[in-house]
């Protein structure tokens, strides 16, 4: 024998329910019993429309007629034309029952809890009728029973409890009785041992569905939904979230406890004494296995199982000192919560017995204040206790699984991933068993802790980075090109997973939640809102994704400006935007103390050597003890280039418009010639390796004449290389006749840095320094005659692209 139960969203439709009766014709068993829920939103519906009725809202008739309406359009679609009549006269008759209660509860201004359980039955009774009759019509051997002829209850309205012996009697005698193979029941409803109409409480059909299997001894359970099981999270959250093909019949209460909605909690016990197995099945995928839950099963002794939460929570906490030591305190405490009728779903006290601490559901957490408040009245009064103080925006998360208590770490695992991600946590709780951790956290903060938390203990260790990425020229657009072109190897070999949330460039901005495709992002960036820095900040920290990443590859002021509030928020920060590590040194120490305050990695590697490790083998020397005596450096591939290529054959003008087309210097080249990037550089290699100094303190010696330093646009700028042609030959030519190249060079010594144009002689490092490239030489304390040298290509938009890249790869492997 076997009981299926088909929610809502299963019999939502006419379509639906012929997917139902699909399912039940082709049921093995020797009897089905098929409980079935009110047809999807007719629920809820009934609801809304009692209470509308109640506060003598004439209103309340649309919904009535929305209601018939659902109904009979359900009939004339599943029931022929020659059957039609009957079954619609049965339900126009009950749903005329219906009106009259409804206009009883407008007359007198209010409705009862017995009133509301009589008129919300009308949900499961019609659908249960005409699924019946529809059934019936397709050829099954079928009869419809009325629920609440077999399970009977207390008198409590709303929730009622449940008579198991004389239920189990008037169930096994029905059954005993029929000879139909199928029997189709009503959910949710059930009757007082007086006739009146009870309900089981919302989610009650699953109730249902288990009060028969337990009294009938079924072989199965099948609770069928709209998923395809329970899974290791909820998928709408989590979209690497899997089905869990085996689980107990204690985790399986754990999750659905906590907010797996695929299961009403109170389900699981009925059968559980009788070692009945449940499975959980997709109506519209009817052959996914699903979920098997049953007595101590753990598929491969795996120790977390699942990860759910529950939302709107709000904290009650209760302290002061008068609470040491005295009997009886946690007592009242909850005995003023339970004689309030409020359902308490986590507790966590100090082991000092100074305060005490529980989570309730948010909606009643003005009416426990008050009657806590009350009912201590003489201890506040006193000073021994303090007013209860509320928290709320609250949820509660928490891991589940049988094995976790025989495995060490988890609890810590758990609370180190969040911290990571910089969820706070406001109370931790735990039971012996160890089945459940639990930990409360804003609510706004729950689908980054699932995340994070799915990451760490399903994902076989890969870790999902969420870019934002401002900047898609030409640096931005090849760094996009290399990721689209490494994410298969970066996921098979360093188990890192990077995905572009959000793009922007000056004109628009873009963003998609499951990532923007990089097939077509430039189509989809074209088509997007228009840019706002301000508010691409707000939807990357309202997105709140862990491991966000800021990625900067622009040279402007004003996004350099926004780090902290993207570093204050833990998104980490990638850019090859000098601006903000060569700004005021407190700014620069700011950005520094906000990445290590909110575990947000703040990486820079391109500022200095486009994809060069400079900045990095600086910090390991300095974090290894080391200690930097000078600096001496060639830093701008893009003068390299352009005094490379320059002689007597070529005009310095010609030579700098070619570094510029070619993507060699800034858009704006006079930035490279001037020497202030050079001096942002050196600056932040400097601070780097442990020194205050602000730009000012830099000794500029500038090459270029006055009046090109003077301009205002390229067009003066490059007019001025022209008219000023004969002096840069002057240059070429006395260090050409000294044997001797001209390099822009930048040294830090002693606490003093300088820039400038140098006739370098053959024999140096830097006089075979070929074409774009950069060189470094670091003398320090362990490299102090033969310095630590640092030679590659140091400009470009493919080198830049990949020092951001390497950055990101770094977060990713941290």
């Amino acid at each position: 024998m076997k009981v299926l139960k088909f929610g809502g969203t299963s019999v939502a439709n006419a379509e639906n329910i012929t997917l139902v009766k699909n399912i039940v014709s082709k049921t093995e068993s020797d009897k089905a019993i098929v409980v079935v829920s009110a047809f999807g939103g007719i629920t809820d519906l009934l609801l809304n429309t009692a209470s509308l009725a109640s506060l003598q809202d004439d209103s309340y008739r649309s919904f009535l007629k929305e209601i018939e309406d659902r109904h009979l359009a359900t009939i004339k679609k599943l029931i022929s034309i020659k059957a039609q009549s009957r079954v619609l006269s049965k339900v126009k008759s009950e749903l005329n029952t219906l009106e009259t209660l409804l206009e009883g509860a407008f007359l007198i201004g209010e409705i009862t809890p017995k009133l509301s359980d009589k008129i919300v039955s009308y949900g499961e009774l019609l659908s249960s009728y005409i699924i019946s009759e529809f059934f019936a019509e397709a050829g099954l051997d079928v009869v419809h029973k009325d629920s609440r002829e077999l399970i009977k209850t207390n008198n409590v309205n709303g929730k009622a409890a449940v008579n198991f012996k004389l239920t189990d009697h008037l169930c096994t005698g029905f059954i005993a009785k029929t000879p139909h193979k199928i029997i189709v029941l009503a959910g949710f409803i059930a009757s007082a041992e007086n006739g009146g109409s009870t309900t089981l409480g919302r989610g009650g059909s699953d109730y249902t569905a288990a009060i028969v299997a337990a009294a009938l001894n079924a072989d199965l359970l099948e609770i069928w939904t709209d998923v395809s099981g329970m899974y290791t999270a909820n998928p709408r959250l989590v979209k690497q979230a899997k089905a869990i093909p085996h689980i107990s019949y204690e985790e399986a209460m754990e999750l659905s406890h906590f907010g797996a909605k695929v299961l009403y909690p109170p389900t699981i016990q009925p059968v559980l004494s009788k070692g009945i197995s449940i499975q959980i099945k997709n109506t519209f995928d009817p052959d996914n296995p699903g979920t098997i839950i049953t007595k101590n099963k753990n598929e491969k002794g795996k120790t977390v199982r699942g990860i759910t939460h529950v939302g709107n929570i709000a904290l009650l906490s209760l302290e002061g000192p008068g609470m040491v030591g005295i009997p009886g305190i946690s007592k009242r405490f909850f005995e003023v919560l339970s004689q309030s009728g409020i359902s308490v779903v986590l507790i966590t006290q100090a082991s000092s017995e100074h305060s005490i601490c529980v989570g309730i559901s948010a909606d009643d957490v003005e009416e426990a204040e008050g009657n806590v408040n009350e009912a201590f009245a003489y201890e506040l009064g006193s000073g021994k206790i303090n007013p209860v103080l509320v928290e709320s925006n609250l949820a509660i998360i928490a891991l589940v699984g049988d094995n976790m208590k025989s495995h060490q770490g988890l609890s810590g695992k758990m609370f180190s991933t969040l911290g990571r991600n910089n969820v706070n946590i406001r109370a931790i709780a735990q039971g012996a068993s160890e089945r459940n951790v639990s930990a409360v956290i804003n609510k706004e903060d729950v689908k980054k802790a699932l995340n994070s938390l799915h990451e760490e203990f399903f994902e076989e260790n890969i870790k999902q980075l969420n870019l934002f990425v401002m900047g898609v020229g030409n640096v931005g657009g090849k760094f996009l090109n290399q990721i689209k072109q490494q994410q298969k190897f970066l996921k098979e070999n360093l188990k890192i997973n990077p995905r572009v949330i959000g793009l922007s460039n000056s004109r628009t901005m873009v963003f998609d939640e499951d990532g923007i495709s990089l097939k077509n992002w430039e189509s989809l960036l074209s088509k997007g809102e228009k840019a706002d820095k301000s508010k691409f900040f707000e939807a990357v920290n309202t997105l709140n994704y862990r491991n966000s990443i800021f990625v900067d590859n622009t040279a402007s002021s004003e996004v350099s400006n926004t780090y902290h509030s993207y570093l204050g928020n833990s998104i980490s920060v990638v850019t090859c935007n000098k601006i903000a590590c060569s700004s005021d040194y407190t700014n620069y120490l700011k950005l520094k103390a906000l990445a290590r305050e909110y575990n947000a990695p703040f990486l820079f590697e391109t500022n200095v050597g486009a994809g060069l490790p400079i900045i990095d083998t600086l910090k390991h020397l300095i974090a290894s003890g080391d200690k930097v005596l000078k600096i001496q450096a060639v830093l701008s591939g893009s003068l390299n280039f352009v005094f490379n290529n320059f002689n007597d054959k070529t005009t310095f003008h010609d030579v700098v418009k070619q570094a510029q087309e070619e993507g060699y210097t800034e858009p704006d080249p006079k930035i490279d010639l001037s020497g202030i990037d050079v001096m942002r550089k050196i600056l932040i290699l400097a601070r780097e390796s442990g020194h205050q100094l602000e730009i000012d303190d830099i000794e500029n010696n500038p090459f270029l004449p006055q009046e090109s330093l003077d301009t205002t646009n390229n067009e003066a700028f490059f007019a001025t290389l022209k008219k000023h042609e004969m002096a840069f030959q002057e240059l070429y030519k006395k260090a050409f006749e000294s044997g001797c190249k001209l390099k822009y060079v930048a040294q830090f010594e002693k606490g003093k840095a300088s820039v400038g144009l140098q006739e370098i002689p053959e024999g140096h490092d830097f006089y075979n320094l070929e074409g774009s490239d950069n060189i470094v030489l670091f003398f320090t304390e362990r490299y102090p005659t033969q310095p630590l040298i640092i030679k590659g290509a140091g400009a470009g938009a493919d080198v830049t692209a990949s020092g951001i890249f390497a950055d990101i790869i770094r977060i990713g492997i941290f």
